[in-house]
């Protein structure tokens, strides 16, 4: 059986069985926050569980390192969607130990899609475009520092309301443990 196949059977009795009816709340974040945080799957259900989240706390934006890699990307938008449409009045962006952004090899990752059977012309046509994939494809040298770029494109983003609060955090995935990073209660 395929992976889509089971995921199929297991949602028609999950629907069947009114399972759903355990996590149902709208759309509106219950503790007025926005969380970035990386997609790592260490984190998917330990990090809300660390925080004491529950489904409808919180509006989570996942990507690879929890880094905004451009100010008007799909991830600060949706930041700003949850501000400014969803009421979340205070910001965390979360990192991990362990990241796999951590000293990512770009120019080894550039050479995987090749072997997969990308087009170097695909490659040479982006970079001609003003793609740079070493910018693009960019991590970073530790959680820390990853965290701190975030949070700080986040603050300064020229969309983004002065008095929302922008928190970065640091967790052990084995632990749940969380660092803080910066505190950002400013004085008003």
């Amino acid at each position: 059986m395929s992976i889509v196949s089971q995921l199929m059977a297991f949602n028609k009795t999950f629907v069947e069985e009114k399972q759903y009816e355990a996590y149902l709340t709208d759309k509106f974040p219950e503790k007025k926050i926005a969380i970035l945080t990386c997609m790592d799957t260490r984190l998917v259900e330990l990090l809300p569980k660390a925080l004491n989240l529950r489904n409808g706390d919180a509006k989570f934006i996942k990507n690879a390192g929890a880094i905004l890699t451009q100010p008007f990307g799909s991830a600060m938008r949706s930041i700003l969607v949850a501000v400014y449409e969803l009421g979340a009045r205070e910001v965390l962006v979360i990192g991990h130990h362990g990241c796999g952004m951590t000293n990512l090899d770009t120019k080894g990752m550039i050479e995987k899609f090749s072997q997969h059977g990308i087009d170097p012309l695909a490659l040479e046509t982006l970079e001609n475009s003003g793609i740079r994939m070493e910018k693009f494809l960019r991590g970073f040298s530790s959680a820390e520092e990853g965290v701190m770029h975030s949070v700080r494109m986040i603050r300064n983003h020229p969309l983004f309301p002065k008095a929302i609060p922008v928190h970065g955090f640091v967790i052990d995935p084995g632990t749940g443990e969380l660092e803080v990073i910066v505190e950002d209660y400013r004085a008003e």
